[in-house]
């Protein structure tokens, strides 16, 4: 039992729907790239699990790569300021690049990344998000491929944190307010 699943309301993507939409996730991305090298791009730090795990669905060359941003530092709300932490190592021009998101909120963020993939021309940009918050969504950007639509409440596991916590838990959570209030 993880100690932190104590902080946890409620459960509402397990363990089991998790693994199976990601196997989906990988066949239709596997289907749409085929014959082609895929690189994808990793949000740190709450992607990291989510396309470990997909990464491993996927059946095309793949690299990988990852870029850090912060919109939300410890807080429960993006503060609409996006600030680059960590770029690209490879150049990505002419290349298919699928960037890996763990959840889209307001969409600023994403889109503000996006704007910032496409001067380095790859050949396509597509996104890939485990979680999509599709009802608290302010800036319009087209996600490519969706795991799931969540009610906007504050979600974690699955390598969504609150302060660096909660990160590992094999489901996605829905975070007990004082946690976050106190």
């Amino acid at each position: 039992m993880y100690q932190e699943a104590a902080d946890i309301d409620h459960i509402i993507i397990d363990e089991n729907h998790l693994k199976d939409r990601v196997t989906e996730l990988g066949a239709e991305i596997t289907r749409d790239y085929q014959g082609e090298s895929i690189l994808l791009v990793g949000i740190l730090k709450g992607a990291v699990i989510f396309m470990a795990d997909l990464a491993r669905a996927i059946r095309c060359p793949i690299s990988i790569d990852f870029m850090a941003v912060s919109s939300y530092g410890n807080q429960t709300e993006s503060q609409g300021v996006v600030r680059f932490i960590k770029d690209l190592d490879e150049p990505i021009e002419n290349k298919h690049v699928l960037l890996v998101e763990d959840i889209i909120d307001s969409g600023l963020t994403l889109n503000y990344v996006v704007e910032h993939l496409k001067l380095k021309n790859p050949a396509s940009l597509k996104i890939c998000a485990l979680l999509d918050k599709s009802k608290s969504r302010t800036k319009a950007v087209k996600v490519d491929y969706i795991g799931f639509d969540v009610p906007n409440e504050f979600v974690v596991g699955y390598g969504l944190d609150y302060a660096q916590r909660y990160r590992t838990l094999p489901y996605i959570g829905i975070l007990k307010p004082q946690v976050y209030m106190a």
